[in-house]
C-alpha cells in the first residue's frame, strides 16, 4: 500500500548505513526548525485547469501501483522503484524553460519527439515514458504533460518527500517541430545542465548559466541538486555509474551530508577493471559516487554555504526542495487553475 511505501522510505532514511570515512555516524535527519526560507516564486494558479473529466485520485492510485511493483529493477542498486526515473522525466521536461523567450517548460511533452528525445541528457527517459503509457491509455483526457509531472509529484511524496501542489491543465504539442530550440553555447546538448565542463569554475558558471535561464538563483540550484540523492547513473545512458547515496529511493538531505562528510577521490577502477568512463568521483567503498557538477557545490563558496545549511537541517532542505521543485514544474505553464 501507499502508506507502507512511505513508511519504508522514511525507515530507510533513518537506518541507511554510512560506510564512508571514520567518524561519520549512521544517517539521521538533522533536527530543528527552519528559520531561513526560499521564496516560492511560483503560484499554483499559474496553471490552466481544463481537464475536469480526469479523475486524478484514480490516476494517483495507478502511479502508486507502478511504484510498488516489485518487478522493476535497476542495474546500479538493489530495491529500486521507478520513482527517481519519473522525477528525472518531469525535471528534464520542465527544465527546458527559458525565461527570456518564454519557450520550453513542462507544457507540451515534446520529449516524445526528435530531436529532444535524443538529447544526451535525456538518455533512458523513453523508458519512463513507456512505463507511464498505460496510464495515458486508461485516462486519455489527461495530457502526457500532466501525467509526467503528476507521476513525479506522487513519487516524491511516496518516497518520503514534501507534498507538492499539482494543478492540471497542461497541453501536449503535436510534433518535434515544437521542441524547444536553444541557441546558446550548449545548444547541441539541448537546454539541460551538463555534468562536467572541464574545470570547477567552468562547471559552476555553466550551472548558473543553465539555471538562471530558467529563473533560479544559487540557493534554488543547490536545492534542486538534492534530486541527485535519488536514483543512480548508468553507463549505458550517461556513461557515469552508480548511486549518489545509500538510500536512493528516499528523499532526504543525505546527498549533502555525503558531499561534506565523505572522502571523494577520482574513480579509476570499476568492478576490478580500469574505469574507462567520464570523470566521476567515488567514496572509499566505491559504492556511491559524485559527478563533477556535484563536487562543484562544495568547491564554489556560495554554493557550499547552502550545502552546509541543508546538511545540518533536513527541515530547511525539505521545504526548499518542495518549493523549488514546485516552481520548476510550473515553468512554461500559463493561466489559472485549482491545485489538487
Amino acid at each position: 500500500t501507499a502508506p507502507l511505501l512511505r513508511a519504508a522510505a522514511q525507515a530507510t532514511a533513518r537506518a541507511a548505513p554510512r560506510k564512508g570515512p571514520a567518524g561519520v555516524g549512521n544517517f539521521a535527519f538533522a533536527a530543528g526548525a527552519a528559520s531561513l526560507g526560499l521564496a516560492a516564486g511560483w503560484k499554483a494558479n499559474r496553471l490552466a485547469s481544463c481537464d475536469a473529466a480526469v479523475d486524478w485520485s484514480a490516476v494517483r492510485k495507478e502511479i502508486v501501483n507502478i511504484l510498488e511493483d516489485d518487478s522493476y529493477t535497476d542495474s546500479s542498486y538493489e530495491g529500486a522503484n521507478p520513482g527517481p526515473l519519473f522525477l528525472r522525466l518531469a525535471w528534464h521536461s520542465a527544465g527546458t524553460f527559458c525565461k527570456h523567450t518564454r519557450t520550453g517548460g513542462s507544457d507540451g511533452a515534446t520529449m516524445r519527439f526528435q530531436p529532444e528525445q535524443s538529447w544526451g541528457a535525456n538518455a533512458g527517459l523513453k523508458t519512463a515514458q513507456d512505463i507511464l503509457e498505460p496510464i495515458k491509455k486508461k485516462f486519455p483526457s489527461a495530457s502526457y504533460s500532466d501525467i509526467w509531472i503528476y507521476a513525479a509529484i506522487v513519487a516524491i511524496e511516496e518516497m518520503g518527500g514534501p507534498k507538492i501542489p499539482f494543478v492540471p491543465g497542461r497541453s501536449d504539442k503535436a510534433s518535434g517541430r515544437q521542441c524547444p530550440a536553444w541557441e546558446g553555447s550548449t545548444h547541441k546538448d539541448g537546454r539541460l545542465p551538463s555534468a562536467d565542463m572541464g574545470s570547477p569554475d567552468k562547471t559552476a558558471a555553466h550551472l548558473r548559466y543553465i539555471f538562471n535561464r530558467m529563473g533560479f538563483d544559487d540557493r534554488e540550484i543547490v536545492a534542486l541538486s538534492g534530486a541527485h540523492g535519488l536514483g543512480a547513473c548508468h553507463t549505458d545512458r550517461s556513461g557515469f555509474w552508480g548511486p549518489w547515496t545509500r538510500a536512493p529511493t528516499t528523499v532526504s538531505n543525505e546527498y549533502y551530508r555525503e558531499l561534506l562528510e565523505n572522502k571523494w577521490t577520482v574513480k579509476t577502477t570499476h568492478k576490478g577493471k580500469p574505469w574507462t568512463g567520464p570523470l566521476q568521483f567515488e567514496d572509499p567503498t566505491g559504492e556511491i559516487m559524485m559527478l563533477p557538477s556535484d563536487m562543484v557545490l562544495i568547491q564554489d563558496r556560495e554554493f557550499r554555504k547552502v550545502v552546509e545549511l541543508y546538511a545540518k537541517d533536513s527541515d530547511v532542505f525539505m521545504r526548499d526542495f518542495g518549493s523549488a521543485v514546485g516552481k520548476l514544474f510550473s515553468l512554461g505553464c500559463r493561466g489559472g487553475g485549482k491545485a489538487l
